[in-house]
């Protein structure tokens, strides 16, 4: 008879067939004081947007300025946090990391063509960063800056010094084709500016006073109300006798000219500074307070609740009165439902979307019907879909997997046979290349036919022009990556009753084990004789190793079977050998110095050890000690949380991209993740609080107690689920949706017993 434990393994096979950095002193840098940060209700009040705004090595996170998963975001246009100069305001930012439209600068002095390039000095300790209100101070120009955020709409405020001769506001453009600037009356403004080559966005915006006008034409001043062309700039000066105070109103459209004024009047007609300002604070005041925590430090509430404030920047809605506009097809298209845009899968499918499927699943519907709309607009299911399209970024097609998960977790409102062909169109007819889109090439045709992608031996010269010349064919990684969104299709195949397809696409998701030597011990890449490729995984494989792998070593993609766990360890030789290899990793020297490691793999940020705690592969991989020794999980969670999730300007080791690393974060602060997307179970590791409560859109509420929890109490001694004794590190998306009870009692060393089979 199966013991409990095994009765677990078959259930989810059923599913799924150190201190290297210390932090400059304590924990508070950041700590928010009386002048700069100090508004904010509830749990708002700890939300720092300041945090991780100095990336290690790669992108820090920008102080967005937004209402939840809107349109309108602003952040000043700088290098990161440490930059104490403002190039520009932009008056959105159009896609995260993907570029912004319409410069906006205010200037006290004489206005000349080089004015427009001119950066201001502000002083840090005088700038406010809330998510729906920003306001600095150019010390040199004695001018305050504030900014609020509507959802289409926003408003900037400026006041200018008394002594100033004079107040001007400077437009410009950040993208190279064409656009226009239009001033009518001396108070309105009408603006174009071509994004991403062919995509028109519209500005209509009033100033509070009147002013005299002029553009930039052959590098020279002109009077004059309009301008069209590439690189215009024009700009708009006030009397300065009784004019301190400018407020700036705009609205933005992907639609028209005649939309942006719609759009402008929706939200801004009987609006003032303040009223837009309190309505974007109750927005976000009602985003983030539907997870209300107790315990921890206040430093570990700074660093969660600011996590969760990075999970509502995206994706963004960008209907505008019933209609958007598609990058996927060129058109405008009229809808009942939201279209969200700016999502970066390969991010995301692992902690973001499954947090969204629990906190609105209502939200998380409209997206996937959003998915599955762009796969009917542009033949394709999208994997990085932005306002231009599917952005050819990363490998893999994992919103196979979003969708699954999102099926199998009660969301389904949206065409689900229409995105099973979407899914099934992707894994049987599109490139699996890394950066590419577009039809198989005969690198997918082999790995129809074989069950790997082909690698070249070192030195290698390439032969199929579909590869990116950088990117390079991450041989390894795809493999890996494909097995998983195989068995993503083969599962919603089962979910459809198509039986053929889900046994086709069973055995493809057992592609990974072709690539697994077992003299090596790791996943190896094979030539298209299927001969090895003799390689060291930790370090070789070219720029971020992707000749095999990508951004990481094969120490990260040793763990890349979410989907097969069972399978991976007896691949390893059964519990203690698979429990060992992650003991191994998290101690593995680098075997060079860390900046020549860095020079070849600077994406594998957060070390410890070969464990990459800045990119995303390595999420679900200290949660993998729960299948032998939970008690490790919670020993590991509880350290990478304190090493790297500071709440300081340096406390995110890795890219965030927009809330797929802050999603880690906050599932692990409360306690549990998902571990394999597309399976509805979480598994439990170490909270920091005491108490979770998670409102529901049901109108329940799942709630996590952890008995004495604390910094030291961080080792679960026993659990129940809903007042019944749970004996495993497991419990399912049914039990949380129908309102749970997990109650844990933590003390200061491990039960090595606790959720092992006796």
């Amino acid at each position: 008879m199966l013991n409990t434990k095994s009765k677990l393994l078959t259930i989810i096979h059923h599913f799924i067939g150190c201190i290297i950095f210390l932090f400059f002193g304590i924990n508070n840098v950041l700590a928010q004081d009386e002048y700069t940060n100090n508004d904010g209700k509830g749990n708002l009040k700890y939300v720092d947007p300041r945090i991780g705004n100095v990336g290690q090595l790669l992108q820090p996170t920008r102080p967005t300025v937004q209402q939840p998963n809107q349109l309108i975001r602003m952040y000043p246009k700088r290098n990161d946090y440490i930059d104490d100069q403002i190039a520009s305001f932009p008056l959105s930012i159009v896609s995260h990391r993907l570029g912004e439209v319409f410069s906006l600068k205010p200037w006290d002095k004489e206005v000349y063509p080089g004015s427009w390039k001119q950066k201001q000095t502000y002083d840090h300790d005088l700038e406010v960063t809330r998510p729906w209100y920003y306001s600095t101070f150019l010390v040199d120009d004695e001018i305050t800056v504030e900014f609020t955020a509507g959802k289409k709409a926003g408003i900037f405020r400026f006041n200018f010094p008394s002594k100033s001769s004079r107040r001007s506001l400077l437009f410009d453009v950040y993208n190279s084709g064409p656009a226009s600037w239009k001033f009518i009356n001396g108070n309105v403004i009408e603006g174009m500016e071509t994004y991403h080559d062919d995509i028109k966005i519209y500005l209509y915006g009033k100033f509070s006073s009147k002013g005299q006008t002029g553009i930039i034409k052959n590098d020279q001043m002109v009077n004059s109300d309009e301008t069209q062309g590439k690189d215009v700039r024009s700009w708009i000066t006030f009397a300065s006798n009784n004019v301190e105070n400018v407020e700036f109103k705009y609205a933005i459209s992907y639609i028209s000219e005649e939309q942006a004024q719609k759009n402008f009047h929706s939200e801004m007609d009987g609006k003032s500074f303040n009223d837009i300002k309190e309505e974007g604070e109750k927005a976000w005041d009602k985003a983030i307070n539907n997870i209300k925590v107790e315990g921890g430090t206040e430093a570990q509430r700074r660093s969660f609740y600011t996590a969760y404030y990075r999970c509502n920047e995206r994706m963004v809605d960008i209907t505008e009165d019933g209609r958007y506009y598609s990058g996927f097809d060129k058109k405008i298209h009229e809808t009942k439902r939201p279209f969200y845009v700016d999502d970066w899968t390969w991010d995301t499918y692992l902690a973001l979307h499954p947090l969204r499927a629990i906190v609105n699943p209502v939200m998380e519907s409209d997206m996937a019907n959003s998915y599955v709309t762009m796969y009917e607009q542009g033949g394709w299911m999208p994997t990085f879909p932005v306002l231009f399209g599917d952005h050819a970024c990363m490998n893999g097609f994992h919103s196979s997997i979003m969708l699954l998960d999102d099926y199998r977790k009660g969301i389904r409102d949206f065409d689900v046979r229409k995105a099973y062909e979407g899914m099934m169109k992707n894994a049987t007819q599109a490139t699996m290349l890394p950066w590419r889109n577009g039809p198989k090439t005969e690198l997918d045709v082999f790995y129809y036919a074989n069950g790997y992608y082909p690698a070249l031996k070192a030195g290698g010269r390439e032969t199929v022009p579909e590869v990116h010349p950088f990117e390079k064919r991450q041989a390894v990684a795809v493999t890996l990556g494909a097995s998983y969104d195989d068995w993503a299709v083969g599962e919603m195949a089962g979910e459809l009753g198509k039986q053929d397809d889900k046994a086709k696409f069973t055995v493809r998701s057992l592609n990974y084990k072709k690539l697994w030597n077992n003299d090596v011990g790791m996943f190896m890449p094979k030539d298209s004789s299927g001969s090895w490729i003799n390689i060291d995984p930790k370090f070789d494989g070219g720029m971020g190793g992707r000749d095999y792998y990508d951004e990481n070593n094969g120490w990260t993609y040793l763990w890349q079977v979410q989907e097969d766990v069972p399978g991976l360890i007896k691949l390893m030789g059964g519990n203690i050998p698979f429990e060992n290899k992650l003991d191994q990793l998290f101690r593995e020297p680098l075997g060079r110095s860390k900046h020549e490691f860095w020079a070849k793999f600077p994406d594998a940020t957060g070390l410890v050890g070969e464990y990459s705690m800045g990119n995303e592969p390595s999420f679900h991989i200290p949660y993998l000690y729960n299948f032998t020794s939970p008690w490790k999980a919670q020993k590991h969670i509880r350290l990478l949380l304190d090493l790297w999730y500071k709440d300081n300007v340096f406390s995110i080791p890795g890219d965030e991209d927009g809330g797929g690393m802050s999603a880690f974060v906050v599932f692990s602060s409360m306690g549990f993740y998902p571990v394999t997307p597309g399976v509805p179970v979480y598994t439990i590791g170490s909270p920091v609080f005491s108490k979770v409560t998670i409102d529901l859109e049901n109108g329940k509420q799942f709630t996590m107690i952890a008995n004495n929890c604390s910094v030291i109490n961080k080792y679960i001694q026993s659990a129940k689920m809903n007042g019944q004794t749970l004996n495993m590190p497991w419990f399912t998306h049914e039990q949380l949706v129908n309102g749970g009870t997990l109650e844990l009692e933590m003390g200061p060393k491990p039960n090595k017993s606790w959720g092992i089979d006796p």
